[in-house]
């Protein structure tokens, strides 16, 4: 690189850094403005943003409502993170974190951040799409938490210094392609033999991972990645997502809390989707 960077002894945050995010960007937590969540009628409501994190939430809840979980119907409410919607009083006191998906369950007075913890809770509250003991349910956690723990690198590592950063920067995209590449591997190794990641049956796990790797070899998460990743040379991979992408319920769960043509920005009952032929 033509140009070094030696770090001071302390840093100090300048503010306007941080490429396309900078408006939101800042070194501190908790809530910016006062802002009241809105409440629909159901028991769970969901405030969240249609990105693979989002994804996942909205997926589990359409295929417990797709196996006849009448008790999972829900009201999502989109939370603009580029406007700030996240650092609302109300969304803080739901997830200190400030991060999306964010989802408080009435019937028990349950708050729940962090999109692995509230996979689980669904699965343990409905009984599905979860094993409930000895290896396979700990094979389900392993993947799970592959995600949650590999999730950073491909998104806030490859996927902003690809697509994001002021700036096109070699070494952070090598570094991070290289990762991403990896975990791309170790995905389609697993599947190799399996139909999904944790074995016979589809899990929480396959819904965790389907937003980012499924999104990363369709090609929808950042524009020429795919190509970039040589992603058709995961197979397996490819051949799960798109069984995934399949399933009516992903349908209608990907496109939940997003506002381009053809999605809900907001989703109150099945009949949301009847418009779109869903």
């Amino acid at each position: 690189m033509a140009d070094t960077y030696t770090p001071p002894e302390v840093w100090t945050w300048e503010k306007g850094n941080g490429g396309e995010f900078a408006n939101i960007n800042r070194p501190v937590s908790g809530a910016t403005h006062d802002k009241e969540l809105p409440k629909g009628d159901h028991a769970l409501q969901l405030y969240s943003m249609g990105t693979p994190n989002g994804q996942k939430v909205t997926i589990m809840l359409e295929e417990l409502l797709e196996a006849g979980h009448t008790g999972a119907d829900y009201d999502a409410w989109l939370i603009k993170i580029g406007d700030g919607d996240q650092f609302g009083s109300g969304f803080v006191g739901i997830n200190p974190n400030s991060k999306i998906p964010a989802l408080f369950d009435h019937d028990t007075g349950t708050r729940l951040f962090e999109s692995g913890s509230i996979l689980t809770y669904l699965a343990e509250k409905f009984g599905a799409f979860l094993p409930a003991s000895g290896p396979a349910r700990a094979e389900a956690f392993n993947w799970l938490f592959w995600q949650m723990g590999s999730g950073p690198y491909v998104g806030g590592g490859f996927g902003h210094f690809f697509a994001y950063a002021p700036e096109k920067i070699q070494y952070a995209i090598d570094r991070f392609t290289m990762e991403t590449k990896r975990q791309l591997h170790v995905l389609d190794t697993n599947l190799a033999d399996r139909k999904f990641v944790a074995g016979d049956d589809y899990s929480i796990a396959d819904m965790a991972i389907y937003p980012w790797y499924g999104g990363l070899v369709e090609g929808r998460l950042y524009s020429g990645s795919d190509k970039f990743l040589n992603v058709a040379e995961y197979e397996n991979v490819t051949r799960w997502a798109a069984d995934l992408a399949a399933r009516p319920a992903v349908k209608r769960g990907s496109i939940v809390n997003r506002t381009n043509e053809g999605t809900l920005a907001e989703r109150h009952s099945a009949a949301d989707f009847k418009a779109l032929g869903l």
